[in-house]
């Protein structure tokens, strides 16, 4: 079973303060989506209309052609893995993964105890008195097993390790090949986790900055490099993010659509044009204008 979603003019206020704006969007199910975004930004509010924690002040939301928003038939179909305060939890691992497997239609109990061990989880540990990156693994552990058909990962890599956070990984994108289904993971590790994305969605202040294929996105960025005069010619109705000066020399990160005639005559005039990380466009796309 795979769902779309569907994002038609949603805005979200909390009294006063609007923390999105007549955002819309498409996705494909069965990809698995970036969503990034500054602290602030309005990811986690997203997120939790997704995951019918709330509804809309405005616009609406369908997940498989359905509003989600008190449907129980889609909403057991979605799962919403955060970032939680597990202070007053006493009940152990093993406890947590039996409420998952007694609420999740899909639950794979073995393939949750797989993780268990991949994860080194204390299955008999409170989960109060886990660490937190424990804490993480357990609710990646519930949220891979649950196999629910619109999975939603916000940070939840906090606190994990690095192996850690590779194991998760990999079986991203193991359980992906295996049963695919609408993955959307936000995040601040952008350039750790970028080649896990199929598309990119940015949004800033609550708006949403961009939505593209991820090799396409990357494929747009472009640092240009070389004599200061010979740069501001080149890059003369680009779409310029960043530049930096030392001496004759400018390099300039540029936006847009790079012909193979434009890289060739840049090459021609002893320019030198080089690639830019996600995690690059990601930062000047979001950056405060001076």
């Amino acid at each position: 079973m795979i769902f779309d979603i569907e994002v038609n003019n949603v805005s979200l206020k909390y009294k006063d303060f609007a923390a999105l704006n007549n955002i819309s969007f498409k996705l494909k199910g069965g990809q698995i989506y970036g969503l990034l975004g500054r602290n602030g930004a309005g990811k986690t509010s997203l997120l939790s209309l997704l995951a019918s924690f709330r509804q809309p002040t405005a616009g609406n939301i369908k997940i498989g052609g359905e509003t989600p928003f008190e449907n129980a038939d889609i909403m057991q179909h979605a799962s919403f893995i955060y970032d939680k305060d597990y202070k007053d939890e006493w009940n152990k691992v093993s406890v947590m993964l039996k409420f998952a497997e007694r609420y999740r239609l899909n639950f794979d109990m073995d393939y949750a105890r797989q993780l268990v061990d991949r994860f080194k989880l204390p299955l008999n540990k409170p989960v109060n008195k886990l660490s937190k990156g424990m804490q993480s693994a357990m609710n990646v552990t519930i949220g891979l097993a649950s196999r629910t058909p619109v999975i939603i990962f916000d940070e939840a890599y906090l606190g994990m390790d690095a192996p850690n956070r590779e194991i998760f990984y990999k079986e991203l994108l193991e359980e992906q090949s295996r049963q695919p289904r609408t993955m959307i993971l936000s995040t601040h590790l952008v350039s750790e986790m970028d080649y896990l994305f199929d598309e990119v969605l940015i949004i800033d202040k609550g708006d949403l900055v961009l939505h593209k294929n991820y090799e396409d996105l990357v494929s747009s960025g472009f640092s240009i490099t070389g004599d200061s005069n010979s740069v501001d010619t080149f890059v003369k109705g680009m779409q310029k993010l960043n530049e930096k000066e030392l001496g004759n020399t400018k390099s300039v990160m540029v936006y847009g659509d790079l012909s193979e005639e434009m890289r060739l005559e840049g090459q021609r005039i002893g320019l030198e044009i080089g690639q830019v990380s996600l995690q690059d466009l990601f930062i000047y796309l979001t950056s405060e204008e001076d």
